[in-house]
């Protein structure tokens, strides 16, 4: 870049194109979540058949499109914002460095050298001559003889020229370098050219935002950043005195953290995490894509004998040494694609949705880190009346959310003059099993206490008007967490527990869990495999009373009073018995079965203030 091409360049321009490339992303936006929560689930209910099948996959393929438009439109934003925000740093030091100069009467000519007039004490009868200085941008040998020879000259406005050259050379080569930055930059978020969002479109624009993330540094710096480990409130705080050109460009660039940030409006964190979960969901299906490729041979050819006419087969067995391999192989299959559809199930929340109001779903959290994390709302949390919230092990996302969608279901129907949003958080690892994970080990529950405690009191900051009825139900495991976190913050905004399928909840009596104790209800049923590890209430026999019984006194002392238990204090509520097909341990059914019959009846009655 060079002088004059610096000297016309307004970066104010580029800053309209960012406002132009926002409002296009907006647009995307708006068009995206018209689809997703309008017209297709108008279309569900009008039409069926498949015409009407194939309209849906269509549209969703366009919503896809336009969420793709929504987020490198975002970033190209932020990036033009950016690249504004360095052109100007360096177009006002070009402008002062001239306007000194002009304040001496000296000239700037169109290649950034400065004249300079006659000035200094006369030698030999002559005022020293006027003359020109430059700075040798790129050279500096040259540019060093060329101070020097400025120290040394007798009119005393050739040291001023040189300085005012030597900053006018600076704000150009700072001008260049963000120019030399920023192109590739901009280059790399232009689009393929056609009208299929694919898997590695994702993997791309999570690169894009590397970029731009990297490129923007200083500019992101300018906007005042989120508070480091910020309670809700600061959070809250901090959103509030960004303008919407910064909300929006902080997001475009971090919208992993602002997905999981306390405090901030529901839609805002749903709009974040449903980019993550967008750019994650193809980064997960590529490398998928890329093991398969990877799958080993299980059968080996072997030669053998034909008895029956003494000539050699070939016959295809398994080695120990290709069953190993591809055993392993197949297990790692089975983790991505797990994690996969756990993302699908997801998505479909948003592909299905009636139109419903009280039943969209709200995205508050995602990632794919350790086991993975979610956190799903049904209903938005901000607006409702009635809150409840379940912390449970990491089962399968689909059925949990499916969880959360029947107590929505059911609680509005039981309470229809208030609304209620039904929340699923898995914010923290859970155990993968019952036995041992969660039978031994309480530190995944020590680890959740501040992540839950965070999340809540965020949902209080967030929540429009009035306070909310707030339930926290806790299932399995998931019940230590909801006890530890209870006991740890005493002023959690949380009006009623429910403990269903508890192993403990870490605490002897209700009243730790710093509620009313005639607001936490328990529950297990008669055939829940949790009465196995170890015994609680339940029917189940141990094999060996004497060893069980040491399992007993370790188990109470680190999961507390049985919930269920007269001695815990609280209230119990009826649920079924639980249907146990044989020692089916792998799906434990008799541990899941609170999300029906009686059972979901009286949570509905507890979440919307009643008594079972």
């Amino acid at each position: 870049m060079d002088y004059t091409t610096l000297k016309a360049l307004k970066p104010s321009e580029y800053s309209d194109a960012a406002n132009g490339f926002r409002a296009v992303s907006d647009m995307a936006s708006a068009a995206k979540d018209r689809i997703d929560l309008q017209i297709l689930a108008a279309m569900k209910s009008a039409n069926k058949g498949e015409a009407a099948t194939a309209a849906d996959g269509q549209l969703q393929e366009l919503a896809k499109n336009f969420h793709y438009t929504q987020v490198e439109c975002g970033l190209i934003s932020t990036a033009l914002d950016g690249f504004a925000y360095d052109m100007e740093a360096a177009k006002r030091k070009l402008d002062v460095a001239v306007e000194d100069a002009h304040t001496k009467n000296f000239t700037v000519n169109s290649d950034g050298s400065v004249a300079y007039p006659s000035a200094g004490e006369k030698t030999d009868g002559k005022i020293p001559e006027g003359g020109t200085m430059t700075a040798f941008i790129g050279d500096p040998a040259a540019d060093a003889i060329g101070r020097q020879a400025a120290r040394f000259n007798p009119n005393p406005n050739a040291r001023y020229a040189q300085e005012y050259a030597d900053r006018i050379a600076d704000a150009i080569k700072e001008a260049t370098a963000a120019d030399e930055k920023w192109a590739p930059k901009l280059r790399a978020l232009k689009a393929d050219d056609d009208l299929t969002v694919s898997d590695r479109d994702w993997v791309d624009v999570k690169k894009d935002t590397a970029g731009v993330l990297r490129g923007a540094e200083d500019y992101l710096h300018s906007i005042k950043e989120p508070p480091k480990h910020g309670t809700p409130k600061e959070n809250a705080q901090w959103w509030k005195s960004l303008t919407d050109e910064q909300r929006a460009d902080y997001v475009a660039v971090h919208p992993d953290s602002v997905g999981w940030m306390d405090g901030l409006p529901a839609t805002v964190r749903d709009e974040a995490n449903r980019t993550v979960l967008a750019e994650t969901r193809g980064t997960a299906q590529v490398e998928l894509d890329a093991w398969m490729a990877k799958e080993p041979a299980r059968f080996q050819t072997m030669h053998q004998l034909n008895p029956n006419t003494g000539g050699e087969v070939d016959v295809q067995v398994r080695t120990p040494e290709s069953e190993a391999a591809w055993q392993k192989w197949e297990a790692k299959r089975k983790e991505l694609q797990g994690r996969i559809d756990g993302m699908d199930a997801i998505q479909s929340r948003y592909d299905n949705f009636t139109g419903d109001g009280g039943t969209r779903p709200y995205l508050l959290g995602f990632d794919n880190k350790n086991i993975g994390h979610a956190v799903v709302s049904i209903g938005n949390p901000d607006t409702a009346d009635n809150v409840p919230g379940t912390t449970a092990n990491l089962s399968g996302v689909d059925g949990l959310i499916s969880r959360a969608e029947a107590l929505q279901g059911k609680a509005a129907r039981t309470d229809f003059t208030h609304s209620t949003a039904s929340i699923l958080w898995l914010g923290y690892d859970a155990p993968q099993s019952l036995v041992p994970d969660a039978t031994y080990d309480t530190s995944w529950a020590d680890n959740a206490r501040e992540p839950l405690s965070n999340f809540l009191t965020g949902l209080e900051t967030a929540h429009h008007g009035a306070h909310a009825n707030s339930t926290l139900l806790g299932h399995s495991y998931g019940s230590l967490v909801a006890g530890e976190t209870m006991r740890d913050h005493p002023d959690l905004p949380v009006d009623n527990a429910i403990l269903v399928g508890s192993p403990g909840t870490g605490v002897n009596h209700a009243k730790d869990l710093h509620i009313p104790a005639d607001r936490v209800w328990a529950a297990t049923a008669q055939n829940d495999l949790v009465n196995m590890a170890p015994p609680q209430a339940g029917a189940l026999a141990p094999l060996n009373p004497n060893a069980y019984s040491r399992l007993f006194d370790d188990h109470s002392a680190m999961y507390g009073t049985d919930p269920t238990s007269d001695e815990y204090g609280g209230h119990t509520f009826k649920v079924g018995d639980g249907h146990l097909p044989g020692w089916h341990l792998k799906g434990m059914p008799a541990h899941s079965q609170y999300w029906e019959g009686d059972s979901l009846d009286n949570m509905a009655e507890i979440v919307t203030g009643g008594t079972p």
